[in-house]
């Protein structure tokens, strides 16, 4: 089944989704996080299908969240490795276990914890910050259309 694309769309939150939005690809992303890079070795610890991993591997690195290299230790077998792209989805997946681990607990409890390499101490909640680092309340959060996004609209109002 074809999916829509949202690549198109204004919102950044769609066009995200059009490369990160099957669950599978963020399941990818996460185990790339903790080192995986082999497609046996997604394989097996997702329990994936080969067909449906070969499609999500080449649709992140179609969108370069991935990339496909040699392997670094003269191996026949490729290495996918994550980019500054896919890097930088580090902290959406944190922010998903986050929630997962508050409103969607495991019964024995996190099955993570982040912690500061530096100090050993856990990483807390990481919520909206503002520029001195304190957590934004979410009551005290707001947002605006950018001068782009007021221009497209009222181009469609047009139309």
């Amino acid at each position: 089944m074809k999916r829509t694309s949202f690549s198109e769309m204004p919102c950044s939150v769609a066009r995200t989704l059009d490369h990160v939005g099957h669950w599978w690809s963020f399941m990818i992303v996460r185990n790339a996080f903790y080192g995986q890079t082999r497609f046996r070795e997604f394989q097996e610890s997702l329990g994936i299908a080969k067909n449906i991993l070969s499609a999500r591997l080449k649709d992140l690195t179609e969108a370069g969240i991935m990339k496909k290299i040699p392997d670094r230790n003269g191996s026949k077998y490729s290495e996918y490795i994550l980019t500054e792209k896919g890097w930088d989805l580090q902290p959406v997946l944190v922010a998903l276990m986050q929630w997962g681990d508050k409103w969607e607990p495991h019964e024995s409890g996190p099955p993570l914890e982040l912690l500061d390499k530096r100090s050993g101490i856990s990483i807390p909640y990481q919520g909206i910050r503002n520029t001195e680092g304190d957590v934004i309340p979410r009551e005290e959060l707001t947002s605006r259309f950018s001068p782009a996004a007021k221009e497209m609209l009222m181009k469609k109002a047009a139309e």
